[in-house]
């Protein structure tokens, strides 16, 4: 591996938030030594969404200069939940739902990064640790520190409830940057007090501190909140190419900006207008994850149904079987779309329901079958299903 540290350093600190402290990424390039370069993932929900790919696109950047990338799947820390941005103790997951949901995560980290030069570790690894080793954890930093971050700040002097294990996740973490060393580690602004704070505790036990690297937040499909899959404003890398299309044109046009620069490192084009360049930025994103070919045929999608108002050509089957005579459409709805039935009521007092091109109303609780079976079932703009009735 070649390094010029100076340069490297300033292009590797592109379109950071922050590079912290000032002159340490040079400093640690100087080393000329691979460097360790550290992002951890807690396993809280099945998908890695595009708000991820910010950071998995500048860990590509350090891999392509040679350095290793080491992901952590945080399935330790996941049991206590990032209280980071948080106003609230988050719910608690049970272990097998984290299991299956690290399962998932290497593969869709991998459509962005170079998966034979990625170093997977779990911190279940050293966090399943002694009651002595975790009492030496806890006496690296004080409670005044923890309660500085900005949302215990905040959760404390509004007299909200704030966990012990929420006040351990921050050591958690930097402990992560103990056991495996790191040099660099990457993270959204939100992060910033846990990047910092595993600096000290590399230096109390005597290890080389890293430098803490932030990277601007990606604003959800709404435009105003971070995306977050607890917020329902995400799109997941490995979403249907027709959904990751439809999802992106609902972005709003003051977030286009930052969707270019973030996802794309482009700047919005001047020379498109912004139903254009939204339906640039869908295709770009389409064929990134998926293919080419896959774009174009989610914009015919897109054009035939949503322009043209007709239905798909490819509509997944859902089966029904009446009860006492009738079909309860809020419980068909959630079985065929997922959600739960008071959610489906919902959607139906909203006229979000259609069949057959007909809005259902709040009163269409119950049908005949006779009226569903090989009828088209809509909810929302995007979902299909063509009922049938069960044999």
């Amino acid at each position: 591996m070649t390094t010029h540290a100076p340069d490297d350093a300033r292009d590797l600190a592109r379109d950071t938030v922050d590079c912290l402290p000032d002159g340490a990424l040079a400093s640690k390039l100087a080393l000329g030594r691979p460097l360790r370069v550290k992002l951890g993932l807690d396993p809280t929900a099945p998908d890695v969404h595009l708000g991820h790919t910010v950071v998995l696109r500048k860990l590509r950047e350090f891999q392509d200069r040679g350095h290793v990338v080491v992901l952590i799947i945080g399935d330790y820390t996941a049991r206590v939940g990032d209280p980071s941005g948080r106003s609230s103790t988050r719910p608690q997951l049970s272990g097998e739902e984290i299991d299956a949901n690290a399962l998932t995560y290497v593969e869709q980290a991998a459509k962005v990064l170079d998966r034979d030069r990625i170093e997977l570790r779990h911190n279940s690894e050293w966090l399943d640790m002694p009651m002595e080793e975790l009492f030496a954890l806890t006496r690296t930093t004080t409670v005044a520190q923890l309660l500085e971050r900005d949302d215990f700040a905040k959760r404390y002097a509004g007299r909200e409830p704030i966990s012990i294990t929420e006040l351990l996740y921050p050591l958690m973490q930097a402990y992560d940057s103990v056991a495996v060393r790191s040099d660099v580690e990457l993270g959204g602004t939100d992060q910033k007090f846990n990047l910092l704070l595993g600096r000290d505790v590399q230096r109390a036990y005597g290890i080389g501190e890293q430098v803490a690297l932030t990277m601007p937040i990606l604003p959800g499909v709404d435009g105003v909140r971070k995306m977050s899959k607890s917020l329902g404003n995400h799109i997941g890398v490995t979403d249907p190419p027709q959904e990751m299309y439809g999802k992106t044109l609902s972005l709003p046009d003051s977030a286009m900006a930052s969707w270019y620069e973030l996802l794309l490192g482009e700047a919005l084009p001047a020379d498109l207008s912004p139903r254009d360049a939204k339906h640039a930025l869908a295709r770009r994103l389409v064929e990134r994850f998926h293919s080419a070919a896959a774009a174009q045929a989610a914009a015919a999608h897109f054009e035939r149904v949503f322009v043209q108002g007709d239905l798909p050509e490819e509509i997944e089957e859902a089966s029904f079987t009446p009860q006492d005579g009738a079909v309860h459409m809020p419980a068909l709805i959630a079985a065929s779309f997922g959600g739960s039935r008071s959610d489906a009521r919902r959607k139906l007092a909203q006229g979000a329901v259609r069949l057959d091109g007909a809005a259902l109303g709040a009163e269409d609780l119950d049908l005949a079958p006779e009226r569903l079976d090989g009828a088209v079932l809509q909810v929302g703009k995007r979902g299909f299903r063509r009922l049938r009735r069960a044999a």
